[in-house]
């Protein structure tokens, strides 16, 4: 897909994986939009529902359409909403991606099937038949240490030739794939990070922004963060990166988003619920959460 500049803009900065409240352990639609309009007024610039931070493998079929519905519908078209649309069962993903165009989704996220370890022409074929299936641009999302394959940069540029591919979130956490994608496939497909810790980094290497987890605690920290990186200020992004860096590690000591939940409640934002087989963090993440909230001058 060739991307104009206005694409580019549009996909760019701090994107948040939206964490998903439950409330007896029920999806809950009034917080969740409470929690978007909080993350748009906060800087956020733009918006992924039901990725991996949204517990998109414990949410039922109704709840993941739901909860894309809600996001766009609170959303009111302020900022873009990304909509997780992955699964590793292609037909799946293909019912996933075409109820998020049709609720109005501004583009798909959309993971490496998981599991199955499909090769790389079985990947290419996985993204072809949504490409094929929808008119909005799709996010491949790459992250080998959960979904256990990886994908090649020379896939992702064979999918790039297609009209719909649109760019990566990188969650490889390796800055030598940032450079050698941009060197293959070019300034125009966009690249945003997965990893939040790496995410400076990432930018200065050509990257436009990040889908990240932290913004959901520190969204405009995490805004701000991007914002003056992605104008070249990188003395004002390291001074937000470090006192963010607490954030980050903590944020990921236990299986996200068990973390992340704690503080939002915390925030008082949502409740503390995971959906087994995750369960809620322990003490000690509990006290090395709160302190890096402290350092980042959250509470």
């Amino acid at each position: 897909m060739t991307t104009d500049s206005n694409m580019q803009n549009r996909f760019r900065g701090s994107f948040v994986a939206l964490a998903t409240p439950f409330k007896n352990d029920v999806f809950d639609e009034e917080i969740f939009a409470r929690f978007v309009d909080w993350q748009i007024t906060q800087g956020t610039n733009g918006l992924v529902p039901v990725g991996t931070t949204g517990e998109s493998p414990t949410v039922t079929h109704d709840e993941h359409q739901k909860a894309v519905e809600v996001c766009i519908k609170a959303a009111n078209g302020r900022v873009p909403v990304i909509a997780g649309a992955g699964s590793n069962n292609t037909a799946e993903a293909l019912d996933y991606c075409r109820h998020a165009e049709k609720a109005g989704a501004d583009a798909l996220l959309v993971v490496t099937p998981y599991y199955n370890k499909p090769t790389q022409d079985g990947l290419y074929h996985h993204y072809k038949a949504l490409n094929d299936a929808v008119g909005i641009p799709i996010f491949i999302y790459n992250i080998p240490s959960r979904s256990v394959i990886d994908m090649s940069v020379e896939t992702m540029a064979r999918l790039f030739e297609l009209k719909n591919i649109a760019g990566v979130k990188d969650a490889t956490a390796s800055m030598a794939r940032v450079s050698r994608q941009r060197q293959l496939l070019g300034p125009e497909f966009i690249q945003l990070s997965g990893e939040d810790a790496t995410a400076l980094s990432f930018n200065a290497q050509g990257g436009q922004g990040c889908i990240s987890v932290t913004a959901n605690v520190a969204p405009a920290a995490c805004s701000q963060m991007q914002s003056a990186s992605l104008k070249g200020d990188y003395a004002a992004a390291l001074a937000i990166h470090d006192r963010l860096y607490p954030l980050h590690t903590a944020l990921f000591v236990e299986t996200n988003p068990a973390p992340v939940k704690y503080a939002l409640s915390v925030l008082d934002i949502m409740p503390e619920v995971v959906r087994l087989p995750l369960s809620p963090g322990s003490e000690k993440t509990r006290t090395q959460v709160r302190e890096a909230m402290k350092s980042a001058g959250l509470i």
